[in-house]
Formats: structure tokens, sequence, C-alpha cells
């Protein structure tokens, strides 16, 4: 197309163009190259959109991960009443864990647990993301920390999973499972319950990610007013790693959010191939009509 292009280009024009008067000879000549060459260009990038639209392109596109089930864990242990991370640690993960709320899909399915010296399912998964917001608006703090029990809590209430037996036997897991993920976040050490880690396998198991958050210090600080010992980082990084998670370690309100933003786009969304011709046939009708327009346009008949 290019090379039948340039030859129409150098053939000599059929008949003389005369001009009544210099003037219009003058507007002529000022036509600028890049002008005449335009619509060209813009049909040859339309034929490149229709060859594209033909080999009926695949792209990974992010959409909503609408297959998955999501478990906010919470911690509300009396630990989180501190105040080292304004206005308190409990205030700033109700706040951090609405924002993931608001940042994921609706279409998404979010439970909530809770936990202290025991652990509570306070909603199973749900799209009613509202009622999440109002439960986690309305907790308060208990004795003790269950770490463990509260990442059970959070296996057994997504769908397909189940709770083990005393003897450690898991229920008939349904194929293939749904996939379900727990965002867990702790500012302790645990102190009751099962052992976190063993709590881990079981999640591991019955094929659960799960995410933890750490709040505040590893150590106790100096300033600010804390109640309870410090976090136990090294058993949240565990969890993470033995169930393909991730840790995440917040040490103020901000960084808290910021956390529960990312990790909302993290596993909130998913990338799917999908077929893109449609867009790429649209694409090349828009430019095939644009350069018949500009060609019509720049070959209008000069009149005197």
């Amino acid at each position: 197309m290019v090379v039948f292009y340039v030859r129409l280009l150098r053939r000599a024009a059929r008949y003389p163009v005369t001009y009544s008067t210099a003037s219009v000879l003058a507007g002529a000549l000022t036509r600028t190259a890049w002008r005449r060459h335009l619509a060209a260009a813009i049909f040859l990038l339309g034929l490149a959109a229709v060859m594209l639209a033909m080999m009926r392109p695949v792209v990974a596109l992010p959409i909503p991960a609408d297959r998955s089930a999501i478990m906010l864990v919470l911690d509300i242990s009396g630990s989180m009443r501190s105040q080292d991370i304004e206005p308190s640690r409990l205030d700033a993960a109700k706040s951090a864990a609405k924002t993931f709320l608001d940042a994921v899909p609706d279409r998404i399915r979010i439970g909530l647990v809770a936990f202290a010296g025991f652990a509570s399912l306070l909603s199973p998964p749900t799209t009613d993301h509202a009622r999440v917001a109002e439960l986690i608006t309305g907790l308060g703090t208990a004795r003790r920390t269950a770490i463990g029990e509260g990442l059970l809590e959070g296996v057994a209430g997504l769908p397909g999973r189940g709770r083990s037996t005393i003897e450690g036997v898991l229920p008939p897991l349904t194929e293939p499972l749904p996939a379900g993920i727990v965002v867990l976040l702790s500012d302790g050490r645990n102190n009751a319950g099962i052992d976190p880690l063993e709590a881990a396998e079981i999640a591991r198991r019955q094929q659960v990610k799960v995410y933890t958050v750490g709040l505040g210090d590893p150590m106790t600080r100096d300033f600010g007013w804390t109640i309870g010992g410090p976090m136990d980082e090294e058993t949240l990084q565990a969890i993470a790693s033995a169930t393909g998670g991730t840790y995440h370690h917040a040490r103020s309100a901000k960084a808290l959010h910021g956390i529960y933003r990312d990790l909302a786009r993290q596993i909130g969304w998913e990338r799917r191939p999908t077929e893109v011709s449609a867009v790429a046939a649209a694409g090349a009708a828009l430019l095939m009509i644009a350069a018949a327009i500009l060609s019509l346009a720049i070959s209008q008949p000069l009149r005197a």
C-alpha cells in the first residue's frame, strides 16, 4: 500500500491546473507536506487495526475477583486500646478495614471475624459491605489474644471449608474449592487457644491464602500509652509464608490505611485473559471514517 501510494504521488497530473488569481495559487502552495499525507497515514493505521482485529487479540484485563471470598479477621484484645497509634490501635484498625471495604468491588463477598481470647464469626462472606462496616463500627475490646482461633474461625467461615475435628481431621472438601482469602490483623502475641502455626497449616490444607498485618512495634516503645507486650512479628510472618500470602507491618494509622488499600487492589481484582477484537474493530472503523472525511476535506477544489 505504501509503494502504491508513492507511485501515485509521482504520477504526473492528467490535466493542467490553472488558477485565476495569484492569491489562490499562493494559498495552494502554502499547504504543508504533512497535511497531504495525513489521510493516507490514518487509512494505513485503520488497515493495521483491521488486521489486528482479525488476529483476535487477547489481553489480561483487571476484573473483579467475584469468584473469591475474603474474611477480615481483626484483633480486639485489650492491647488494641493502646494510643501509640492515634486515636487508638482499634480505631485505626476499624477505619482501615472500612477503607478495604470501599476499595474492593461491590461484587466481592466479604466476611468478618473478631478475636480476643475467643473468636466470633460476626458475618459470613456477603456482598452487603454496608452491613459489614456497621459490624466493624460496633467492635469493642476483650481480654487475651487467640490468633490461632481467629484464623481458624476465618477459614471455617469461607465457602467450602469447615472446622477440623478434635483429632485434627478436616471435613470433606468440595472440588474445585472457590478461592478463599483471609486478611488477619493483630498487635500482640498468642496467649490462648490453638497454636497459630497449627492453624496456618489447617488453612494451607484448605487452600486458604492468609495475608497478615502487624500493628505496632515488635518491641515496646518508650513513648506513647500502650497496653500489653510487643507484637509477635515472627509468627505473623510464618503464617503468611506457610499459606502463600504476604506479611505487612504498620507503625501508623496512615501506613495501615495504605496497606489495606493496597491489599484491596491486590486481592479484590484479578487479571483474566479477555478477547479485545471488538475494540480493535471499532478503532479500525473510526480510523477509516476519519481518513475518508479528511481525504474529502483536503481534496476539495479550490475556488477563486
